[in-house]
């Protein structure tokens, strides 16, 4: 079954959402699909003449296969680099879930894959009652979970796969990012990873190399999508 949509989910916040995120966007566009990516809320965004802007989202905007509208790929721009609820408190705002849909699909009906990424980790609140979990587990889109190639990414791995599931949301696999190019052991933690997941692995990211030179390595990635 081809998934139109994905969810990029993370271990943690800073572990490479969105470098994955890129990367997997290239690897689709190499495959043959007209593909763009969708950032619903991203926090720590910049004035500028255009309006906020978010790095994260802007990297994703310019990853895609042709120029999409900012506003449809980052509906819910918020200044403060804090946790959503709390910089969408100190903006005014309150974060709700249709405009991220009617943004979303927007996106799906000129797009044949859109690549949707979180926000921090799993169960990181949008306000007081919604959780970003709320996103993939409503929209019904499966899920990949970025892990963090650091210490303590087996637990963060183990924990967040566990979750993911338990709140009903169908787990592809995960993907390996290498966020330290000083990790001890890592073949080794690779191993224990690929054992002790529910799921398998899609692809490992090296340390340093960009999106674009690494879509290869998401080719299973692309595969598990259909």
């Amino acid at each position: 079954m081809i998934q139109k949509a994905v969810f990029i989910a993370g271990t943690d916040t800073g572990i490479g959402k969105t470098h994955t995120a890129c990367t997997l966007i290239h690897a689709l566009r190499d495959a043959g699909n007209i593909t763009c990516g969708m950032k619903p809320v991203a926090s720590g965004c910049l004035p500028t003449p255009q309006g906020l802007r978010n790095e994260d989202a802007l990297a994703l905007q310019a990853a895609g296969s042709a120029t999409v509208d900012y506003a449809l790929i980052n509906p819910v721009a918020l200044v403060d680099p804090l946790s959503p609820h709390l910089a969408a408190a100190h903006d005014g705002v309150e974060i709700t879930l249709p405009p991220l849909r009617a943004a979303f699909d927007q996106l799906l009906a000129s797009h044949e894959r859109v690549v949707v990424e979180g926000v921090g980790g799993w169960r990181v609140p949008l306000s007081m009652s919604l959780s970003a979990a709320e996103i993939p587990r409503q929209w019904k889109l499966p899920v990949i979970l970025v892990v963090g190639l650091r210490l303590g990414c087996i637990n963060h791995a183990l924990l967040s796969a566990r979750v993911i599931q338990a709140d009903g949301c169908e787990l592809l696999g995960w993907i390996g990012n290498g966020i330290d190019p000083h990790m001890l052991a890592l073949d080794e933690n690779l191993a224990t990873l690929r054992a002790l997941m529910p799921v398998p692995c899609l692809g490992v990211l090296p340390h340093g190399v960009t999106p674009e030179q690494a879509a290869t390595c998401l080719q299973a990635a692309v595969l598990a999508l259909g």
